[in-house]
């Protein structure tokens, strides 16, 4: 049996989630959207995704609500925040399954240098970090490309979730 082009009219959260989160690029630009990505030319040169299925994106997750668009820039609003634990959890399982040299990316607590539990909780301090207290910085299964784009290069250094982009 096939399964229906939309699931809008159906009682189930996963599929209404769907909806909105399960086209193949869509996660991409939100976890992009939490590493700093702003500007829709980074996102096009981080991803290299075509233009019109990134205006395409954009345009649904400003609709949609889980993006803003203000002075020329896209940031996450609270309902996109929303959708850290689900990221975190699928690159958990993706570095699980996928990373045999570990994971590819750290999360760490700013404030202590902690690591983040599966969970968002700190394993130093026990806190549950919030967003902005959350720095990333590349893991042990990391490997570095022989030449990085000047977005890439930003992405691989140590920074807070959400800092902009220089």
């Amino acid at each position: 049996m096939a399964l229906p082009s939309t699931y809008a009219d159906r009682n189930c959260s996963l599929a209404r989630t769907l909806e909105i989160v399960g086209e193949r690029w869509t996660l991409l630009i939100v976890r992009d959207a939490f590493f700093g990505v702003r500007r829709f030319g980074d996102f096009a040169t981080q991803l290299g995704i075509p233009r019109a299925v990134l205006t395409n994106r954009l345009r649904f997750l400003v609709g949609e609500g889980v993006l803003e668009h203000t002075g020329g820039e896209y940031r996450l609003t609270r309902k996109g925040l929303d959708l850290l634990p689900v990221l975190r959890a699928m690159m958990v399982w993706g570095d699980s399954h996928y990373s045999p040299g570990g994971p590819k990316r750290t999360f760490r607590h700013d404030a202590d240098g902690g690591t983040l539990n599966r969970d968002g909780r700190c394993r130093e301090c026990g806190e549950v970090v919030a967003v902005e207290d959350i720095r990333t910085e590349p893991g042990p299964g990391y490997v570095r490309g022989p030449e990085l784009d000047p977005v890439s290069e930003q992405l691989t250094t140590p920074r807070r979730l959400l800092q902009p982009l220089d």
